[in-house]
């Protein structure tokens, strides 16, 4: 359930219509409900309530805007992050440092100190390497790191190859049957305090198969771990749960992840750590966008919106598919293909779908824009970066400025010996 719904003809965001928006703030623009980000966020939470000790740690690359992370913050989740950006973002956003676990395969020298200096709560460690290079950084300064071994089992997510990370020849964790050796080598080091492993095997799952089948996998090391002599008080299960992007769409409800998670985890007797991102901020948003022009085409007419690859990148990533839904409807549906104006033939956003009939002028939406959207936004083509309203009941607030192309080149120089 999400609170973008039509009312007297019209799409509203909560109490607000989109064409207010549009009409204040220009298009294309991201819209955010508040209210379905606090009920995702909830509903999750609560779907885990059987579990007898929860870290909730929303993953910030899904939507890093810091009213987003406000919203979140006050629903009590913390922050898993994977740049010292998003950790200054979560912490400026009211997130306390001991909930922020910090995730990712190329944590540089420079983040490590940043976040050890922070007090974070957790490293997700990716490589031998990394830990005992985190173990000497901590020492040095008379600290100690609280970690996890990030481990791969070798789990095909089912999802799309670029998103996927549980494969042994994906680039993230360690291989699962190499974590009781590395486990050997760095519980001793002075400086680090590994408190158990985590596992995340890919983004977009519509099936709860898989992750069983690494949690089983994890649980197995858990116990030969411990059979080892090793401490183990966490398990970090990171995120992944899908979101229906096409009308029809059945993903896995968070009760039925919970249910499954309580099932396999029963006998492990540790703290568990989630990191729910597109879960939470994916139908939460939407991409608001005017068409342009209707161009005739061979088969189908181009319908041009003034939205672009840039603004939403993921159908030209990952050939996603955003349920396209006209502003004020009129009933009448039309065949044709969705573009922006940016010159890449892969500036398209649908082909030989089925839409509202739309005509120049008409405003229109991207549905399930929350996550991976305007995150992902660039220049490209020199257009400005798209800004970002939050609504609340009736009100609403632009929390992200739309940064214009002479702002973006005020930050460039000519060198002096190109200047005439």
């Amino acid at each position: 359930m999400d609170h973008f719904h039509f009312q007297n003809g019209e799409l509203h965001v909560e109490d607000v219509p989109v064409s207010r928006i549009a009409a204040d703030v220009g298009t294309p623009v991201y819209i955010y409900s508040a209210s379905t980000f606090r009920r995702h966020a909830q509903v999750f939470r609560e779907g885990l309530s059987a579990l007898p000790r929860v870290h909730l740690a929303y993953a910030i690359k899904a939507n890093p805007n810091l009213a987003v992370l406000r919203v979140l913050a006050d629903e009590g989740y913390g922050a898993d992050v994977v740049s010292v950006g998003e950790m200054r973002r979560a912490l400026a956003a009211g997130m306390k440092a001991e909930d922020i676990v910090f995730s990712g395969v190329g944590k540089t020298r420079a983040e490590l100190i940043a976040a050890l200096e922070a007090g974070i709560g957790q490293f997700n460690l990716e490589l031998e390497e990394e830990s005992a290079v985190l173990a000497e950084l901590a020492h040095e300064r008379g600290l100690v790191a609280p970690a996890t071994l990030r481990v791969n089992p070798d789990v095909d997510a089912g999802t799309h190859a670029k998103i996927s990370t549980g494969r042994k020849e994906n680039k993230f964790g360690v291989p699962i049957d190499q974590a009781l050796g590395m486990f050997d080598r760095l519980a001793g080091l002075p400086g680090i305090d590994l408190k158990g492993v985590a596992c995340h095997i890919g983004s977009q799952l519509g099936d709860l198969a898989p992750l069983e089948a690494a949690y089983k996998r994890v649980g197995e090391l858990v116990a030969e771990l411990r059979g080892a002599g090793h401490r183990i008080t966490r398990v970090d299960l990171g995120g992944g749960l899908g979101v229906p992007y096409k009308p029809g769409d059945v993903m896995p409800a968070p009760a039925a992840y919970g249910e499954m998670v309580a099932r396999v985890t029963r006998e492990w007797d540790v703290e568990l750590m989630f990191e729910p991102g597109r879960v939470i901020a994916g139908n939460a948003g939407v991409l608001a966008t005017e068409v342009v022009w209707v161009k005739p085409g061979v088969a189908n007419p181009y319908v041009i919106v003034d939205a672009a690859m840039n603004d939403l990148a993921r159908p030209a990533l990952y050939d996603a598919y955003h349920d396209f839904v006209a502003v004020k409807p009129t009933g009448e549906r039309m065949m044709a293909n969705i573009a922006g104006p940016v010159c890449e033939t892969g500036d398209t956003f649908a082909m030989n779908r089925e839409i509202d009939a739309v005509k120049s002028g008409d405003l229109a939406v991207f549905r399930t824009a929350g996550a991976y959207g305007a995150t992902m936004a660039s220049t490209y083509n020199s257009r400005p970066l798209v800004p970002e309203v939050m609504v609340e009941g009736d009100r609403y607030a632009v929390v992200a400025d739309r940064i214009a192309a002479e702002t973006i080149i005020a930050a460039e120089r000519v060198p002096e010996w190109l200047k005439k």
